[in-house]
């Protein structure tokens, strides 16, 4: 029997009080996790809303990771989500009109393209362009990968994804 299971996310969200000290702010399990039809757990981390990101000083922040939110970061913003797959996944072929940030925390994935496969393992960091893709687990390990989505130009090609699914 394969072990599927992660130990669970915590998130640390730093800011400053009305004196100008820096502090924890937010610190404790994540509160926005959504489970794919595909075995999938998406878990939002935070977001922005465009750039510069607003970091004004004050205790009394909006949790940005639990806004609802599709695949794709406001206009203008950014997206941070950890994702977990699970052997034998049901992949979705799907495009964002996003430069995303891929980070392999632990396990391996392959990233199905129109006509190529990469495979990422444990520590790769990948730069993806706005490409055609699905994330593929096809190992008996469960894999855990970390995303940054931020918007980016539109391409002018296929069909991208508008923000209503949870798998990047």
């Amino acid at each position: 029997m394969t072990d599927t299971k992660f130990p669970p996310l915590r998130r640390v969200v730093t800011g400053h009080d009305d004196k100008h000290v820096a502090k924890v702010l937010i610190d404790g399990a994540p509160t926005n996790a959504r489970h794919g039809g595909a075995g999938n757990v998406s878990t939002l981390i935070w977001c922005t809303d465009g750039a510069p990101a607003d970091i004004a000083i004050g205790e009394n922040v909006e949790d940005m990771g639990a806004r609802k939110l599709g695949t794709a970061p406001p206009a203008n913003g950014s997206r941070v989500t950890v994702i977990d797959f699970p052997p034998g996944n049901k992949p979705a072929m799907h495009r964002t009109e996003t430069i995303d940030y891929v980070f392999v925390l632990s396990g391996e994935i392959d990233m199905d393209m129109d006509d190529s496969t990469v495979t990422l393992k444990q520590g790769d960091v990948m730069v993806q362009r706005g490409t055609n893709h699905s994330w593929v687990n096809r190992s008996d390990k469960p894999a855990r990968l970390g995303f940054v989505l931020v918007d980016a130009r539109p391409l002018g090609i296929g069909h991208a994804v508008a923000g209503t699914s949870s798998a990047s």
